[in-house]
């Protein structure tokens, strides 16, 4: 009762919608910069069981807007360390980590078992997958994104609403959009964007209030300015997605993050003698690197730019997380990725 009293004494919920809170079970798709939010307000909330799914550890550049985690998590699994400081901050709940990717393989049998989807991904590729696999189950998804200073939020899937492919029916082509470890982000705004996805999270568990389905709420943390969006259903989109369910489990989606390619430091590359060294990242991506050394060829060209690539030397790719790297080394024979991004490379030719 004490824990829970401001929920209570609320007309709004009672005893009644903190009961609704405690059997809730909502699975959230990535614990870092919109995950943490949610993370943390879902749980002081009481939602009774929380699923939390990444395969990612935690790095020192995470730590400027994830706010579950500090210094001593440095190089843990996100999912186990969220958990442990979600324990500490409410222990009457259940909260069950996943330190493992999701997959088609993976993604039906795991959402069957929880109310409620928050994406709280980065990147594409697992959007539509997260997406689809809530057509399929049934299942209300809370989506966000974030770029820069602005942020949307909606919630799809809900009771006959839109989905995301209602809105967006097809991926961007690569590289077209980056993400915010290419371009950066304002640290604030993951923890503004993640708590509204926790609003619509409480607010269809309580059944109150009017939930963002068929529309976007758009928000710019420079201006103040709110924007809504009106989005409708496309029958054709989601009964395409229901179309796939019998193969769903056995598709296996192309994942740019995991590459496989050949890594090497920056320092190792300035140890050797016969190495071209070529930038993949965007015009308008920081920091800009001033090197006699060093080539740029966006990504995006690199097919069409292969005459200036020196086959007498060793070509070398770097970008600014190490994403686009690892692509363009997967279309260049015998080439590498540094394994640094831009700002360590800057700062180290800096130091040479």
């Amino acid at each position: 009762m004490n824990r829970y009293n401001r929920h209570i004494i609320l007309s709004e919920i009672g005893q009644e919608g903190q009961d609704k809170l405690s059997k809730a079970k909502v699975l959230v798709i990535g614990a870092g910069g919109l995950g943490c939010p949610v993370l943390q307000y879902l749980a002081a909330a009481g939602v009774g069981t929380l699923g939390i799914i990444d395969f990612d550890i935690v790095s020192e550049s995470n730590l400027q807007r994830q706010i579950l985690y500090g210094t001593s998590s440095l190089g843990k699994n996100k999912a186990e360390t969220a958990k442990a400081r979600l324990e500490d901050l409410n222990n009457e709940i259940s909260i069950i980590a996943y330190p493992e990717k999701l997959r088609h393989k993976n993604a039906i049998s795991l959402f069957h078992k929880y109310d409620i989807i928050v994406d709280g991904t980065d990147n594409f590729i697992t959007r539509y997958l997260v997406n689809d696999a809530s057509i399929i189950t049934g299942k209300p998804l809370v989506y966000a994104g974030i770029y820069k200073f602005e942020g949307q939020v909606s919630v799809f899937n809900y009771k006959g609403g839109p989905s995301y492919r209602c809105l967006f029916p097809n991926p961007p082509k690569e590289g077209a959009i980056p993400n915010c470890s290419e371009v950066g982000v304002l640290g604030v705004l993951p923890g503004i964007i993640g708590t509204l996805q926790a609003n619509e999270v409480l607010k269809m568990i309580l059944g109150i209030g009017e939930v963002l389905s068929g529309k976007v709420l758009y928000y710019n943390t420079l201006t103040n300015q709110t924007t809504i969006l009106k989005i409708n259903r496309s029958e054709a989109e989601i009964q395409r997605v229901k179309n796939s369910e019998p193969i769903f489990e056995t598709l296996i989606a192309e994942d740019n993050c995991e590459v496989s390619v050949e890594e090497i430091s920056i320092k190792e590359v300035l140890q050797k003698k016969d190495t071209q060294l070529i930038d993949v990242r965007e015009k308008n991506e920081n920091p800009k690197i001033e090197s006699d050394k060093i080539v740029h060829i966006p990504l995006s060209e690199l097919e069409n730019r292969t005459t200036e690539l020196n086959s007498e030397k060793e070509i070398i790719f770097f970008c600014q997380a190490g994403i686009k790297s690892k692509r363009a080394a997967s279309i260049i024979n015998n080439s590498f990725s540094i394994k640094e991004g831009a700002f360590e490379i800057k700062e180290y030719l800096k130091k040479r």
